[in-house]
Parts: C-alpha cells; sequence; structure tokens
C-alpha cells in the first residue's frame, strides 16, 4: 500500500458490511480491544483492523528526512510547514490502499485520535470510497485549537532519562495512560500493564512513534476537507481528555455538515474498557444512518 508492507487482520462476515478502523498515534492493531471488535462483528460488520506504517508489523518509513519535533511543532502552530518523512494524507492514501487490496470499494471508517484524523482526511478526500465516518477523541490539527495539557505535553515529548529496558518502558507508558485517561471510567492498572506488555512484546519502535509524531506536527489544519464529507458523521469526545481537548471535537463537528456530537462527561484520551460497548453502539448507529 502506498509503497509498503502493512500488517492487517479482518474478522467478521465475509459479506458484513466492511468497517475499517483506523488507529492513534504509536498504537498497534492490538490496541483495539478485543471486546469492542467482537461487539462490532455480532452487529454484523466485517471488521478490519491493521498496524499504521512505522508501527506493529508493518513496514518503516524512514525517508531520510531528519528533523527537530520541538521547533517544527512551534512553526505548525504559526501554520508553517516542516519537511518531513510523510504526513497524515499519506497515511489515509495507506488506508485507502488496504481496501483496495481487500477489493473493497468503500467501507465504514472508524478512527480515534491520530486514527480519526486520517479517516476525516480519506472521507474529505475520497468521500466515494467511505460509507460512514466515527471519528473518537480526535481533532481537525489546526494550530488554533489548545494545546495538551502541560503535564501531558511534558510527557509525550519524552523529556527526562529515556526508558532502557522492558519495565522501565512499561512503567513510563502506563504513567502517560494514567495522566490521559478517563477519570469517569477508571482502567485497571493490571490492564493497562499487561497491554502495554504485549505490545511492547510484539514491537518496540520508538523511532516508528516519532516519525508519525512528526507527521501530525508537519501536516498541519485539514480543515478544507470537512466540508466536502457528506457521508454519515458521528464525532465522539470526552469532556476530560487533556490531550486534545473537547474543543478539537467540537470543531469537527461544526465543521462537517449534518454530523452528530457525542460530548461524554469523564471520558479522557483512552480505550477505557466500559466506554467500549458505548463506542461500539454509537458507530454501528451512525453507520445505520447510511
Amino acid at each position: 500500500m502506498n509503497g509498503l508492507r502493512l500488517h492487517w487482520e479482518v474478522t467478521g462476515p465475509a459479506r458484513g458490511e466492511p468497517l475499517l478502523l483506523v488507529m492513534g498515534l504509536g498504537g498497534q492493531l492490538i490496541h483495539w480491544p478485543d471486546n469492542l471488535a467482537a461487539d462490532l462483528v455480532r452487529r454484523g460488520f466485517r471488521v478490519i483492523r491493521f498496524d499504521n506504517r512505522d508501527s506493529g508489523l508493518s513496514a518503516d518509513s524512514d525517508r531520510g528526512v531528519r528533523f527537530h519535533l520541538l521547533g517544527d511543532w512551534l512553526r505548525s502552530r504559526l501554520g508553517r510547514a516542516a519537511p518531513s518523512n510523510y504526513n497524515l494524507h499519506d497515511m489515509a492514501r495507506d488506508a485507502l490502499g488496504l481496501l483496495d487490496t481487500l477489493g473493497i470499494r468503500s467501507a465504514h471508517l472508524l478512527g480515534v485520535s491520530m486514527g480519526g484524523m486520517i479517516a476525516q482526511i480519506l472521507a474529505g478526500s475520497r468521500p466515494q470510497r467511505v460509507r460512514s465516518l466515527t471519528s473518537i477523541m480526535s481533532s481537525t490539527n489546526h494550530p488554533d485549537l489548545p494545546p495538551a495539557r502541560l503535564d501531558v505535553l511534558w510527557r509525550m515529548a519524552g523529556i527526562g532519562p529515556r526508558p532502557r529496558t522492558r519495565d522501565q518502558v512499561i512503567r513510563r507508558s502506563v504513567q502517560l495512560l494514567r495522566r490521559v485517561g478517563s477519570p469517569g471510567f477508571p482502567t485497571p492498572i493490571e490492564h493497562r500493564m499487561n497491554l502495554v506488555g504485549r505490545a511492547y512484546d510484539r514491537a518496540f519502535r520508538p523511532a516508528g512513534h516519532l516519525r508519525q509524531t512528526h507527521a501530525i506536527v508537519s501536516t498541519g489544519s485539514f480543515e478544507h476537507l470537512l466540508p466536502q464529507i457528506r457521508v454519515p458523521t458521528q464525532i465522539v469526545h470526552g469532556l476530560a481528555d487533556p490531550l486534545l481537548r473537547p474543543a478539537c471535537g467540537r470543531r469537527s463537528a461544526q465543521l462537517i455538515r449534518n454530523s452528530r456530537l457525542e460530548l461524554i462527561e469523564g471520558m479522557g484520551h483512552d480505550f477505557a474498557p466500559t466506554l467500549m460497548p458505548r463506542w461500539a453502539e454509537l458507530a454501528a448507529a451512525n453507520a445505520g444512518r447510511a
């Protein structure tokens, strides 16, 4: 896809309506909760999960472009573009290429965080390939939107000693997840540690994570595409999200015609297990509008 090898998995009935799940920054397909995927399969969807480029078991995407993340982030806040190895438009073409490979002419999209940005770009640039769009805890990437909470930015920037062992990586990752997590829908620490450990053992790729972060920074706003989205759209955002503030979800809903906005009290920026049935219900209801 787009000249790259992607790793994917498909579950559900062969004749079910295709639903492509697009993961967020640094995530792998295993980060999609199995109970969410199973719920969507029970609702008749053919669920497609995949690793984005530079994550999981998909290919590296280092084109040799060297960058300074902090400096480019500051430039992006001023609306200035920076050279990059790739951007979110490239990642949207990856998703489109996966649909082509699977012989799918159009699909429902469900994206989270960075994946929601990718899904919005795909729905806006290739509307004939999208049946419905559900974007969760995401953004339009506009520089005027409020930044993340300072302590979260500090953690995301990786300032301080870098973890060098498996245990150190797990401990640091769990600390970040606790900061961005849903205070109204707490996740047991054992659940977080188990998932972070599985992800580390499957594919630990800090360089890829950094390039994905820079892809977001270098993309800039894609708000010009959003009025072109005509399919049923559901925006879901947590009122307690410290990473992508609620204003980010509200902005998408404002620009996408006839979209529906669901603001959830107590939801942060994570896959809170007790919220998964609600996510599935919202995505399925939105797909039903198509």
